[in-house]
């Protein structure tokens, strides 16, 4: 499934995964809330509740998109954060990746604290 992540006039399209938290967070669709920003990850709270998934790992890749159980957050992850090590992607600890966003990360840099950010189905 294709998702859209809006924030003011900024837009992303991403991948949803057919994982269990990638199903969750489609029958959750639309999303909204206020961005937090840690390092190069956006990330807010969301009305679903999922726990670890085999395979979570605190270690990601620039543009998953993650589902931090600790703090029931939508995770989009676009580079180091204050976790990482070197140059590697590090959340604060373990998520599920439910899916990936496609085409260019680097203007998700401009989502500053408090923003809000709109997540909504963008078709199959």
């Amino acid at each position: 499934m294709k998702i859209a992540i809006k924030s003011g006039s900024l837009s992303w399209t991403a991948e949803i995964f057919d994982t269990p938290t990638g199903r969750l967070i489609e029958d959750a669709l639309p999303l909204e809330g206020k961005a937090s920003r840690w390092g190069e990850e956006i990330y807010f709270s969301i009305p679903a509740s999922a726990s670890l998934e085999p395979g979570a790992s605190d270690v990601v890749s620039r543009g998953d998109l993650g589902y931090w159980p600790t703090g029931k957050a939508f995770c989009i992850f676009f580079g180091p954060t204050p976790a990482s090590r070197g140059k590697e992607i590090r959340a604060a600890s373990a998520v599920n990746i439910f899916g990936r966003v496609e085409g260019d990360l680097d203007k998700l840099d401009q989502v500053k604290n408090g923003d809000k950010v709109i997540i909504s189905s963008a078709g199959p």
